[in-house]
């Protein structure tokens, strides 16, 4: 199924998202659009395009300005908030609109989430639990929302071609299990962020990235490398952690780019090998006056993890450090 940059700016209000999934069209199925949709978001992307479909969304609770550039993405996020609204009081809605404001005013740009079937109680209190993060965090968990609420378009606009279709194709009764079909085996299971993701890969299932905090910017030029335990005892002990021939196997070593993003450091493969991993930063060389001469991030992944994607970032300064688990 093919689309243009219009139909697909409704969908993400990123130009070069936009223009990246028109290029990769025609798509043969819903799973295609989204899987490629999300390797298009996520690794080809930059910061400005992900902040320009940020500012694409309507504060919640309130219309889109006149000038926006996508009048489907407007009636579309009036759905997705139609929940929150018919749950809201006066007070409710005041406090929001507060928040909102003391959002931006902190982060630089709207709250983002993905309001489908939330009431305002449950958006209000995500708001509240969001607030405190440190911006560079809180710029990552927008982007994973803003990739939900796009699968969710995605699914709109394929049922909204294909219901068109189905005239001349084919009964629309096929059509509407067909698009029930994708909705429940991409969007449902993405969502619920728990339990099994789907194994279809775009990227390797290990990834990461670096962020220098005391510049604002991402870390670019940074060697990093990814290793798995393969020593005689099932786990590495205390004294193995930084041994070099303690039975760390070496899985890829790549050198972060301009947006700070590590590269490829492991095969796409569907099911991933449960064990130990690390993942190492050159700190020393990329911050030569810093405390840290090398930082290293230790981690395991479980059998029943072994169809997830595991994305360990790095927020670094000269002297501190910290990390997370992503997605």
């Amino acid at each position: 199924m093919s689309f243009d940059e219009k139909e697909l700016l409704a969908c993400c209000g990123s130009s070069k998202f936009a223009n990246q999934m028109a290029m990769a069209s025609p798509f043969s199925s819903l799973q295609d659009a989204v899987t490629t949709a999300r390797d298009i978001w996520f690794n080809k992307v930059d910061v400005n395009g992900w902040l320009e479909a940020f500012d694409a969304h309507p504060q919640i609770g309130k219309s889109a300005p006149s000038n926006h550039k996508s009048e489907t993405s407007v009636q579309w996020s009036k759905g997705e908030q139609s929940t929150a609204l018919a749950t809201a009081t006066s007070s409710s809605l005041q406090e929001l609109f507060d928040w909102n404001a003391r959002y931006r005013e902190k982060f630089g740009f709207v709250f983002l989430i993905c309001a489908s079937g939330k009431s305002t109680s449950e958006i209000l209190a995500e708001l509240k639990k969001r607030y405190p993060n440190r911006p560079v965090i809180e710029f990552e968990i927008a982007a994973q929302e803003q990739m939900k609420i796009t699968e969710l378009r995605l699914e709109k606009l394929f049922a909204t071609k294909a219901e068109s279709a189905s005239t001349y194709y084919q009964h629309p009764v096929t059509i509407g299990k067909k698009a029930e079909e994708d909705r429940v085996s991409i969007v449902g299971a993405h969502l619920t962020g728990g339990g099994k993701k789907s194994s279809v890969r775009t990227r390797p299932p290990i990834t990461t990235h670096v962020l220098d905090v005391s510049k604002g910017c991402p870390a670019s030029g940074l060697d990093v490398k990814l290793e798995m335990w393969m020593g005689k005892q099932s786990r590495p002990s205390f004294d193995d952690g930084n041994n070099v021939g303690g039975g760390w196997v070496l899985e890829g070593f790549s050198t972060t780019d301009k947006d700070g993003r590590s590269g490829q450091l492991m095969s796409i493969v569907d099911e991933l090998k449960p064990g130990i991993y690390r993942v190492s930063f050159n700190t020393g060389k990329y911050c030569p006056g810093g405390f840290f001469p090398c930082v290293t991030l230790v981690f395991e992944i479980r059998e029943t993890q072994k169809l997830e994607h595991f994305h360990v970032p790095l927020l670094l300064s000269p002297f501190s450090f910290t990390t997370y688990r992503g997605s």
